[in-house]
Protein backbone atom coordinates (compact mmCIF):
# COMPACT_ATOMS: atom_id res chain seq x y z
CA UNK A 1 0.00 0.00 0.00
CA UNK A 2 2.57 2.19 0.80
CA UNK A 3 4.52 1.37 -2.91
CA UNK A 4 0.82 2.88 -4.16
CA UNK A 5 1.21 6.42 -1.89
CA UNK A 6 -2.17 4.94 0.55
CA UNK A 7 -0.06 4.91 3.12
CA UNK A 8 1.45 8.65 4.95
CA UNK A 9 3.20 9.84 7.64
CA UNK A 10 0.53 12.48 10.25
CA UNK A 11 2.47 14.23 12.76
CA UNK A 12 -1.29 15.65 14.08
CA UNK A 13 -1.85 15.28 17.81
CA UNK A 14 -5.40 14.42 19.06
CA UNK A 15 -4.86 18.05 20.94
CA UNK A 16 -4.09 20.14 17.30
CA UNK A 17 -7.30 17.77 16.20
CA UNK A 18 -9.62 19.02 18.61
CA UNK A 19 -8.30 22.79 18.28
CA UNK A 20 -8.30 22.60 14.46
CA UNK A 21 -11.58 25.05 13.15
CA UNK A 22 -11.53 23.17 9.92
CA UNK A 23 -13.37 20.39 12.14
CA UNK A 24 -16.15 22.39 12.01
CA UNK A 25 -19.41 20.13 13.25
CA UNK A 26 -17.44 16.74 12.79
CA UNK A 27 -14.80 16.29 15.02
CA UNK A 28 -14.55 12.44 14.55
CA UNK A 29 -13.56 13.36 10.61
CA UNK A 30 -9.60 13.50 10.29
CA UNK A 31 -9.79 16.82 8.42
CA UNK A 32 -6.61 15.13 6.13
CA UNK A 33 -4.04 18.11 7.47
CA UNK A 34 -1.10 15.80 6.74
CA UNK A 35 -2.43 13.70 3.83
CA UNK A 36 0.24 15.59 1.24
CA UNK A 37 2.69 17.05 3.71
CA UNK A 38 6.22 16.17 3.37
CA UNK A 39 6.98 15.29 7.52
CA UNK A 40 9.96 15.17 8.68
CA UNK A 41 11.49 11.64 8.90
CA UNK A 42 12.76 11.65 12.66
CA UNK A 43 9.51 13.64 13.95
CA UNK A 44 6.94 11.24 15.73
CA UNK A 45 4.50 10.03 13.49
CA UNK A 46 1.60 7.62 13.33
CA UNK A 47 0.54 6.45 9.14
CA UNK A 48 -2.95 6.84 7.65
CA UNK A 49 -4.46 4.95 5.17
CA UNK A 50 -6.02 7.67 2.42
CA UNK A 51 -9.70 6.72 2.10
CA UNK A 52 -12.20 7.42 -0.99
CA UNK A 53 -15.72 8.08 -1.68
CA UNK A 54 -16.28 4.38 -2.24
CA UNK A 55 -19.25 3.46 -0.44
CA UNK A 56 -18.15 0.73 1.38
CA UNK A 57 -21.58 -2.39 1.50
CA UNK A 58 -22.00 -5.53 3.33
CA UNK A 59 -24.80 -7.18 4.64
CA UNK A 60 -24.97 -7.85 8.71
CA UNK A 61 -26.56 -10.79 9.48
CA UNK A 62 -28.36 -9.28 12.52
CA UNK A 63 -28.61 -5.59 11.80
CA UNK A 64 -29.49 -5.65 8.16
CA UNK A 65 -27.80 -3.85 5.17
CA UNK A 66 -25.04 -1.34 6.11
CA UNK A 67 -23.61 1.56 4.04
CA UNK A 68 -20.59 3.52 4.84
CA UNK A 69 -18.44 6.46 3.42
CA UNK A 70 -15.18 6.43 5.29
CA UNK A 71 -14.26 9.70 3.19
CA UNK A 72 -17.50 11.58 4.66
CA UNK A 73 -17.82 9.89 7.71
CA UNK A 74 -14.02 9.05 9.17
CA UNK A 75 -11.90 10.65 6.76
CA UNK A 76 -8.14 8.68 6.28
CA UNK A 77 -7.98 6.54 9.36
CA UNK A 78 -4.44 5.13 11.22
CA UNK A 79 -3.60 2.10 10.76
CA UNK A 80 0.30 2.73 13.14
CA UNK A 81 0.29 4.77 16.09
CA UNK A 82 2.79 6.98 16.79
CA UNK A 83 3.91 4.67 19.24
CA UNK A 84 4.43 2.28 16.65
CA UNK A 85 1.71 0.06 17.74
CA UNK A 86 -0.03 -1.72 14.99
CA UNK A 87 -3.86 0.01 15.05
CA UNK A 88 -6.47 -2.68 15.92
CA UNK A 89 -8.44 -2.14 12.11
CA UNK A 90 -4.84 -3.41 10.54
CA UNK A 91 -4.17 -5.91 12.78
CA UNK A 92 -7.82 -7.54 13.12
CA UNK A 93 -7.62 -7.65 9.67
CA UNK A 94 -4.49 -9.70 9.13
CA UNK A 95 -5.13 -11.63 12.26
CA UNK A 96 -8.31 -13.31 10.81
CA UNK A 97 -7.07 -13.63 7.15
CA UNK A 98 -3.74 -15.83 8.54
CA UNK A 99 -5.98 -17.88 11.07
CA UNK A 100 -8.72 -18.08 7.51
CA UNK A 101 -11.47 -16.64 10.07
CA UNK A 102 -14.89 -16.36 7.76
CA UNK A 103 -17.51 -15.34 10.23
CA UNK A 104 -17.32 -12.86 13.00
CA UNK A 105 -19.99 -12.23 15.41
CA UNK A 106 -19.16 -9.44 17.56
CA UNK A 107 -20.72 -6.57 19.83
CA UNK A 108 -22.74 -3.76 18.25
CA UNK A 109 -20.42 -0.93 19.32
CA UNK A 110 -18.06 -2.64 16.75
CA UNK A 111 -20.45 -1.97 13.65
CA UNK A 112 -19.34 1.10 12.67
CA UNK A 113 -15.37 0.03 12.28
CA UNK A 114 -16.49 -2.56 10.14
CA UNK A 115 -16.37 -0.69 6.89
CA UNK A 116 -12.59 0.56 8.07
CA UNK A 117 -11.96 -3.47 7.89
CA UNK A 118 -13.57 -3.78 4.85
CA UNK A 119 -11.84 -1.10 2.90
CA UNK A 120 -8.37 -2.94 4.60
CA UNK A 121 -9.51 -6.19 3.07
CA UNK A 122 -10.13 -4.60 -0.57
CA UNK A 123 -7.17 -2.61 -0.45
CA UNK A 124 -5.21 -5.91 0.09
CA UNK A 125 -7.06 -8.31 -1.91
CA UNK A 126 -8.19 -10.46 0.72
CA UNK A 127 -11.42 -12.28 1.57
CA UNK A 128 -14.35 -10.79 3.94
CA UNK A 129 -16.04 -12.41 6.16
CA UNK A 130 -19.19 -12.52 6.95
CA UNK A 131 -20.78 -10.11 10.23
CA UNK A 132 -23.14 -10.27 13.37
CA UNK A 133 -23.21 -7.65 15.94
CA UNK A 134 -25.11 -8.28 18.53
CA UNK A 135 -26.63 -5.97 21.20
CA UNK A 136 -23.98 -5.14 24.17
CA UNK A 137 -25.28 -4.75 28.06
CA UNK A 138 -24.81 -1.19 29.19
CA UNK A 139 -25.02 0.40 32.71
CA UNK A 140 -27.27 3.16 33.52
CA UNK A 141 -24.29 5.57 31.92
CA UNK A 142 -24.85 3.85 28.52
CA UNK A 143 -20.90 2.22 29.20
CA UNK A 144 -20.98 -1.12 28.37
CA UNK A 145 -20.03 -3.37 30.77
CA UNK A 146 -16.26 -4.47 30.59
CA UNK A 147 -13.23 -4.90 32.43
CA UNK A 148 -11.81 -1.86 30.57
CA UNK A 149 -14.64 0.29 32.02
CA UNK A 150 -14.17 -1.28 35.75
CA UNK A 151 -17.50 -3.11 35.72
CA UNK A 152 -18.07 -5.77 38.57
CA UNK A 153 -18.38 -9.51 37.81
CA UNK A 154 -21.18 -11.29 37.68
CA UNK A 155 -22.28 -13.46 40.05
CA UNK A 156 -22.69 -16.82 39.79
CA UNK A 157 -23.80 -18.13 42.87
CA UNK A 158 -27.70 -18.03 40.87
CA UNK A 159 -26.92 -18.44 37.35
CA UNK A 160 -30.42 -19.60 36.57
CA UNK A 161 -31.51 -16.21 37.61
CA UNK A 162 -28.85 -14.49 35.54
CA UNK A 163 -29.88 -16.22 32.63
CA UNK A 164 -33.23 -15.92 32.84
CA UNK A 165 -32.22 -11.98 33.44
CA UNK A 166 -29.99 -12.30 30.35
CA UNK A 167 -32.81 -13.55 28.44
CA UNK A 168 -35.30 -10.75 29.50
CA UNK A 169 -32.82 -8.17 28.83
CA UNK A 170 -32.38 -9.73 25.03
CA UNK A 171 -36.21 -9.24 24.50
CA UNK A 172 -36.59 -13.14 24.14
CA UNK A 173 -39.37 -12.86 26.93
CA UNK A 174 -39.26 -15.79 28.82
CA UNK A 175 -42.04 -17.42 30.45
CA UNK A 176 -42.32 -16.16 34.55
CA UNK A 177 -42.63 -19.90 35.48
CA UNK A 178 -39.08 -20.75 33.62
CA UNK A 179 -37.83 -17.89 36.33
CA UNK A 180 -36.27 -20.94 38.57
CA UNK A 181 -35.98 -23.63 36.31
CA UNK A 182 -32.40 -25.37 35.89
CA UNK A 183 -29.73 -23.99 33.44
CA UNK A 184 -30.24 -26.93 30.64
CA UNK A 185 -34.21 -26.37 30.98
CA UNK A 186 -33.68 -22.49 30.33
CA UNK A 187 -30.91 -23.01 27.86
CA UNK A 188 -33.21 -25.46 25.57
CA UNK A 189 -35.70 -23.10 26.18
CA UNK A 190 -33.89 -20.31 24.42
CA UNK A 191 -32.69 -22.26 21.54
CA UNK A 192 -36.06 -23.46 20.79
CA UNK A 193 -37.53 -20.03 21.27
CA UNK A 194 -34.61 -17.72 19.78
CA UNK A 195 -36.16 -14.48 18.16
CA UNK A 196 -33.45 -12.36 16.57
CA UNK A 197 -35.44 -9.96 15.09
CA UNK A 198 -35.69 -7.77 18.28
CA UNK A 199 -32.55 -7.73 18.88
CA UNK A 200 -31.52 -5.24 16.16
CA UNK A 201 -30.17 -2.12 17.18
CA UNK A 202 -31.20 -2.87 20.68
CA UNK A 203 -29.62 -0.95 23.36
CA UNK A 204 -29.41 -3.05 26.98
CA UNK A 205 -29.35 -1.60 29.67
CA UNK A 206 -28.41 -4.24 32.65
CA UNK A 207 -29.69 -4.59 35.99
CA UNK A 208 -27.47 -7.51 36.42
CA UNK A 209 -25.43 -5.57 39.02
CA UNK A 210 -27.66 -4.25 41.26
Amino acid sequence: MQTNKLIYPCTCSRKSLTANPSRGIQPDIYPGICRDRQALPDAPHALRIKTDNRIITFQDELQGPVCHNLAEQDGDFIVKRKDRIIAYQFAVVIDDDLQHVNHIVRGFDLLDETPKQIYLQQRLGLDTPSYMHVPVIVDAQGYKLSKQTQAMAVGLTSPQRIIFELLTLLKQNPPIELQEAPVTELLNWAVKNWNADVLRRVQIVSSLLE
